[in-house]
């Protein structure tokens, strides 16, 4: 061993590893082929271009919460929740937008049927989904009880505010709000999650936090070299997002209508794209016995849906004069309360067992076979 490397750091050497882990080869490469894609057209080489462009396209958002995820671990938890939520918004909205000035289809609903969506897979798949993963493997699991009624609370509220309200507003005809309503609901929607943030990384920090120590909440963060790096990565795949969503989103809705599917399939897919990497999150923690941290991301990724969604695509159809209509029809707020009644109740006794998740699986394969089957 030279002089060098015996004088070398120990704690330069620690942080190679981490390095190396928290930036695959992939959520690199990613990013830059979804520059590449938007430079030279792909989505307009025929079927295959269009093809490898979604391919891309799927790539630099899972890349995006990736870069995300780095950045929240080296903000440290729960602040760190907030770069993840803003990143995902920045996802969702693009895509939202995209296909609202798209040509293809009535896209009024697309906002509320792509929110809508969101709240469903949480609710009933990725809760479903952790609460069976978790109570298979260790048969019965615990959490923080405050936290999770704070949550629920303050989803009811917005999820009301935003989805239901419309329907019984009478300024304007049909399901929509006035500019004024739409208006003062983005601002509630800002304060309720902006409060809940407040609670969850400050006044009441400890509501969410693991009730057992483990390990894994202790890794080393990245180092600032793989944080910066990170963010360039991030900015780039969340440029790349906006932009091949626009290319894409004529064709999109067009293979919907195509195929003989309601439009209201495109927010799902919306939905389930921006979700898919906080899915796969929440599940392996909850095979890890961190339930906790698996209803911290579900959750918060429910309120972030409506309390950043909500508001950025108000303002955006407020300042395009975009027509857009928020009510869910009757359908759909029969599921939305069976979804939060069943969820209150599951997360309404700090424990957990296999039979809830069973629950609320079944309600999500119920508002999908609905879906396509209306």
């Amino acid at each position: 061993m030279t002089i060098e490397a015996a004088d070398r750091p120990k704690e330069h050497v620690a942080e190679t590893m981490p390095d190396r882990l928290a930036l695959p080869i992939w959520t690199l490469v990613a990013p830059g082929l979804g520059l590449v894609a938007i430079l030279i057209g792909l989505a307009k080489m025929g079927v295959l271009g269009t093809a490898a462009a979604v391919i891309v396209l799927i790539g630099s958002v899972l890349a995006a919460v990736h870069h995300a995820e780095v950045i929240a671990h080296k903000v440290g938890e729960p602040f760190g929740t907030l770069v993840l939520a803003i990143a995902v918004t920045v996802i969702e909205v693009s895509l939202i937008v995209s296909l609202m000035l798209s040509n293809a289809g009535d896209a009024t609903t697309l906002a509320r049927d792509t929110v809508f969506a969101a709240i469903m897979i949480i609710l009933n798949f990725i809760i479903g989904l952790c609460l069976l993963a978790g109570a298979v493997r260790h048969h019965e699991q615990r959490f923080t009880l405050k936290g999770m009624t704070a949550a629920l609370g303050v989803l009811a509220a917005m999820a009301v505010l935003s989805l239901i309200l419309p329907n019984y507003t009478s300024s304007t005809a049909g399901p929509t709000y006035a500019a004024s309503q739409l208006l003062f609901v983005a601002v509630v929607s800002l304060i309720l999650y902006g409060t809940f943030v407040l609670v969850q990384t400050v006044r009441h920090r400890d509501y969410f936090l693991p009730l057992t120590d483990d390990k894994d909440d202790h890794a080393a963060p990245p180092s600032r070299r793989a944080t910066g790096v990170a963010f360039v990565a991030l900015l780039v795949a969340l440029v790349s997002v906006v932009l091949l969503a626009k290319t894409l989103s004529p064709t999109i809705e067009a293979a919907v209508l195509g195929a003989g599917l309601p439009l209201t399939v495109v927010g799902v897919v919306i939905a389930a794209l921006v979700l898919a990497p906080e899915s796969l999150a929440a599940y392996k923690s909850a095979r890890r016995n961190r339930l906790q941290t698996s209803l911290n991301l579900a959750l918060g990724s429910a309120l972030a849906t409506i309390g950043l969604t909500i508001p950025s695509v108000a303002i955006v159809s407020l300042v395009l004069d975009l027509p857009i209509a928020l009510g869910i029809d009757a359908k759909s707020m029969t599921l939305l309360a069976l979804s939060l009644f069943v969820a209150t109740l599951s997360l309404g006794t700090g424990r957990t067992t296999v039979l809830q998740g069973v629950v609320h699986l079944v309600i999500f394969a119920a508002y999908l076979f609905t879906t396509v089957v209306p």
